[in-house]
Parts: C-alpha cells; structure tokens; sequence
C-alpha cells in the first residue's frame, strides 16, 4: 500500500497509513519529552490530589516538579506494603488512586524473592494497548512482508486469585489477554496470529501448549515469525515439540483432536482447522524422529524471519541455544514492560542482542533516575539523592529506574539498573543490564546476577571447543561446608557425545568462572579463607524443565517465569540435587594480588 510521502517517518517509510500515523506519534511524543513529562506529572497529581497518600506529605494540590521532588520521598515496595494490604483487604477509599484500583497486577515469582502485588487502574489497559499498537510499525521498517503471513506466538495465562477484599491479582500479561483490549482487537495483516483466542486463554498450560503447536504446524508455511515473551519460554515451547510431537502427527495425520484436549473452546476451534494431512504428519515424524535438532525451527517452519523473544538481561544465556534451535536466525527485543507499568520499545529491533537499547515513551508515566554508582559502597540513606529527570540523563552513566504512575506509585524504585546509550529526539534510549539485588554471598563477597553471568560466559568459552553450551543455570552459596562455597547448577547441551567434555575440563570452567568474580571473593578465595571452591553440578536434560514445572504448580506465571539466578529454597534444592549426575571443583585458587581492586 502506497503511503502518501507527506506522511513519512524519520524513522523510515511507514508500510501503511496506519503505521504512519503510530510513528509520527512516537517522533512527536519523544521530540517533546520534557514537556510530555510536565504533563504526565501534572495529571498524575492534580487528579490523585486528595488521595490519602498525597495529603500525607502536604502537596496542597501543586501539580509543578520541584514541589513534588521536594516533598514527595523515593520509595521500594516495601514501605507501600501497608497501603498495598489495605487495599487488598477491602479498603476502597483513594489511599493511592481517586480511580477504583480495578485489579492487582502480580510481580514474577522470582523477581527479588516474592510476588508482589502493583495495584492498577483500568484505564492503564489504554496505555498498555499503545504501547503494543506501536510495535508492528517499527517492526515493519526491518521486515517487509509481515502482511503475507502469520506469527506463530506461544502465549499463556495464569489462573488468577483474589484478594481478602475480593479484587483479582494475576500477571500482566493474563490480565491483558483477558482483556477486551485482546480478545477483540480489530484485524490487522500485519499482526495476524496462528494461535485462536481459545487457545491462549485456557488456564491449562498442557492444552494450551499443545493446541497452539498444533495450529503452529498446521500452518507452519504461513509463519512469518516465532515468539513468546521471555526466550525461556520459546525453548520450552521446542522441548514440548520434543516430548510430544509423536501424538500431534497423530492428530495432524487423521484430523482428530488427541483426548487430553478437553477445553470445549479448543475442540471446537480444531475442529474447524483440523483434516487429515499424512503428508504433513510425516513430514513432522521425520524431522522431529532425527537426534539432531540443530536448526529445527527453520527446518519445520522454513519461512520464518526472526525469533520475537526478550534475550536481554538474565535471558542472554539462552542465546545460544536459540542460535541451535533456530540457525541463528534474528533475534528481536521489542519492547521493555514490568508489572508496575510499560516503558518503551525497541526503534531498531533487528539488532544483535548486545545492542538492544529500548527508548522511553515519556507519556507512559513520569519517569526519574537515580544515579547508580557500581563500585560505590555508599547508601541512599544520609544525604538525599539527587534524581535526574528523563531528558538529563548522561550517555554512559547507569542509573536505577524510579517511577510514578497513572495507578498510584510515587517515585517508586523499579529495582532495574540501566545504562544509557543514546537518545531518539530528547527521549533518552538504555541498555538493560541487570536487576538490582545479590545474588551470593558467603563473606563479605557480594556477587550479582550480572557477574555470575559474565562468569558463566567465560567459562562457556572453554565448552565451545567441546561443542557443548549450558543450556539452563542457577546458584547457591552452600554454607553447609567450613568454609562455604558456591555452587552452580548446569544443564548442558553435548552436540556431539563423541567429544563431551571431560572431568578435567569441567574442573577447569570452575576455576574460569571463579577467575571472572569480583576481587572481593578472590581475596576470600586466596588470603582470607574464607570461600571455598567453587563447584558445578551437573544435572540431568530436563532438570529445569522440572523446575519450572515446579514453580507453576505452587502459582507462577508460565508468561513471566524465569529460571532463578539463585536458590535456597528446600525443595528446589532437593530437586537439583537429586539429579545431579556429576560435580566439578575448581582444582587450584584464582590469581589475586592485593594490588588488583577490580
């Protein structure tokens, strides 16, 4: 479709009208940032005015910036948690919002330890829906085409519960697709999915899983592309194919639906699509029977573009095991959200994964900086910090997120740490790089998820001449030994069993993972004795797909699971443990001088 030049982007020439209209929208709202922000917080306020919350610190109404910086505190979750119960046991009164909260957005399971409860208002559907309506456009500067086929997504909802006062509390993403937002959104060619609505709102993972495979492969020449929220949940989307794909032939070769599916809107919805194919079922029996999975994603759905997956952060592990699965296809980051509310997206979304920087919509919420300095021992507490607003941040510097929004959050610490890497217009672009928390510690060490990751691809490294990755990993500080240290559980993934590395050489990604820690553990290590040395576990294929399991079955979501970094609860610990095939020592002590204070 021609679209008139007039209305063309400087983000590139839009592929219809439509996506016309969405990128202009993001030039002007990040051309104008700062005065996008004044707005945002001056809505916040002058509506949330006689809030509870708000008379609390004596704003008396005034709507300005520096009023609001001087009055209103910097807080975590933790000093809202009596506001948050209130609330959750009934108490409708504007405590945070003067809108109803219409429901309780639940936090990952292991996001800093515990589900949290964000509290939201229904109005917050709209802004989430603009920022989903704006990914497509940008998308379709990369990749033409996207009208010409489908997308095969696997989505997911969790069974939600209810509060004491009786308001829902469930993820995010189960409280959009449950949404009218969802369920009724006008077509659109360019965003057209194989996955029917039925599908994707069946609380039963197993029926929903395998009736979205199912219409998957039924149409797997009209896949365009493959996503699913976290790269976690795309690899287990393939290791179901791997357990399963002998009864979806089946159903695939005579037009019947396999008996475990008993969602009446699903056996209705495959009835319509479902016919014999034995030419397509064998087609699945061959490739899938092979023992070689390399590139089976290219191989069953051959005309796919790119993997639509978020591989920044702690996901960055799983890339090269997409990279197996999938031929090294593109790998797309699009947009960057949390429980507590949608940030902003991907304007390049085709880059390598290093290079992800997601820039903020300054209309999404008011949105302040703190500056995070990694290697200061200094605490927020004392002298108050100074945050820096939106457009002033500096390209380099970190910063942790800080937030207040529509729904009744005030300069409430995200926990996420990001770097600047430029600007789009005045609106700042950043790199995610880590979750704000420790990991492991056994002394006075103090190892972070970004850490143990840099160490994790260090010794990868040594793995590669073996032909081998880590598939999946956690952590533990065992403190059961004198004296303590840590370990680190591996799934590895051996494509060639003939060169599988040796003892000696798991031995030695030991001694490469403790070579990458901070100079902190290494004096521990060398002159203060006080870590022992680090060990691998090795576990059996399937372990973490135990784990998740695991964690669904006690009420988190399959959308926003994520492996944990680090574990220490009991029966986590006793499931890794009892399928461990073999353990690995660091054989001999870092390098470490006094004088290296890295």
């Amino acid at each position: 479709m021609a679209v008139d030049s007039a209305i063309s982007s400087p983000l590139g020439p839009p592929a219809c009208e439509k996506d016309a209209k969405a990128l202009q929208f993001i030039e002007e709202t990040t051309r104008n940032a700062d005065a996008v922000q004044e707005r945002v917080l001056a809505e916040i306020l002058s509506r949330n005015a006689e809030t509870e919350y708000l008379k609390r610190f004596k704003l008396h109404g005034a709507t300005d910036r520096d009023t609001f910086k001087s009055v209103i505190p910097m807080i975590t979750y933790e000093d809202l948690q009596p506001e948050i119960q209130r609330i959750a046991n009934g108490d409708r009164s504007p405590i945070l919002s003067a809108h109803p909260i219409s429901e309780f957005l639940t936090s990952s399971g292991t996001s800093a330890g515990e589900r949290k409860l964000m509290p939201t208002i229904q109005e917050e559907l709209d802004r989430r829906q603009l920022l989903y309506s704006l990914l497509m456009p940008v998308m379709n500067l990369y990749v033409p085409g996207l009208d010409k086929g489908k997308g095969l997504y696997f989505l997911f909802v969790k069974a939600e519960s209810k509060t004491p006062g009786g308001l829902l509390a469930r993820p995010v993403l189960t409280s959009y697709y449950k949404s009218d937002h969802f369920k009724t959104r006008p077509y659109d060619p360019y965003n057209v999915q194989t996955s029917p609505n039925e599908a994707i709102l069946c609380a039963d993972s197993f029926q929903s899983m395998y009736s979205q495979m199912l219409c998957g492969l039924v149409e797997r020449h009209q896949v365009l592309r493959l996503g699913a929220v976290f790269a976690s949940g795309l690899l287990r989307a393939i290791r179901f194919l791997q357990l399963n794909w002998t009864q979806l032939a089946h159903d695939i070769r005579t037009g019947t639906v396999n008996p475990k599916i008993t969602d009446p809107g699903i056996k209705d919805c495959l009835a319509r699509i479902l016919k014999p194919q034995p030419e397509l079922a064998d087609f699945i029996a061959k490739e899938c029977s092979e023992d070689n999975w390399e590139g089976i994603i290219t191989r069953i759905w051959p005309n796919t573009k790119y993997l639509d997956v978020i591989v920044t952060g702690a996901m960055a592990q799983y890339i090269p095991t997409l990279d197996h699965y999938s031929g090294g296809l593109p790998l797309a980051c699009t947009m960057y959200a949390s429980s507590e509310c949608y940030f902003g997206l991907n304007l390049n979304p085709m880059c390598k994964p290093s290079e992800v920087s997601y820039t903020i919509m300054p209309n999404m919420a008011y949105f302040e900086f703190l500056p995070h300095e990694p290697n200061s021992a200094c605490s927020t507490r004392g002298s108050a910090p100074k945050l820096v607003d939106l457009v002033d941040v500096e390209v380099g510097k970190e910063y942790e997120l800080v937030i207040t929004t529509y729904a009744g959050l005030y300069r409430y610490r995200v926990g996420d740490i990001l770097r600047v890497t430029g600007f789009h217009n005045s609106a700042p672009q950043f790199h995610f790089v880590r979750r704000k928390n420790v990991l492991l510690s056994i002394d006075s060490d103090k190892t972070d998820e970004a850490e143990l990751q840099k160490a994790m691809e260090n010794a990868s490294e040594i793995l590669r001449n073996f032909n081998t990755s880590v598939v999946e990993y956690t952590s533990y500080a065992d403190t059961t030994t004198i004296p303590g240290h840590y370990v680190i559980y591996w799934e590895l993934l051996v494509k060639d069993p003939a060169n599988s590395p040796s003892h000696e050489v798991l031995n030695r990604c030991c001694l490469a993972m403790e070579e990458t820690l901070n100079s902190v553990y290494r004096q521990g290590r060398v002159a203060d004795n006080s870590i022992g040395p680090l060990e691998i576990r090795v576990v059996k294929n399937g372990t973490f797909e135990e784990l998740m399991d695991y964690a669904i079955s006690r009420g988190a979501s399959i959308n926003q699971y994520k492996v944990p970094r680090c574990v220490n609860f009991t029966p986590i610990m006793e499931l890794l443990d009892s399928r461990v095939v073999s353990a690995h020592f660091s054989p001999a002590l870092p390098r470490w001088t006094p004088e290296r204070r890295r």
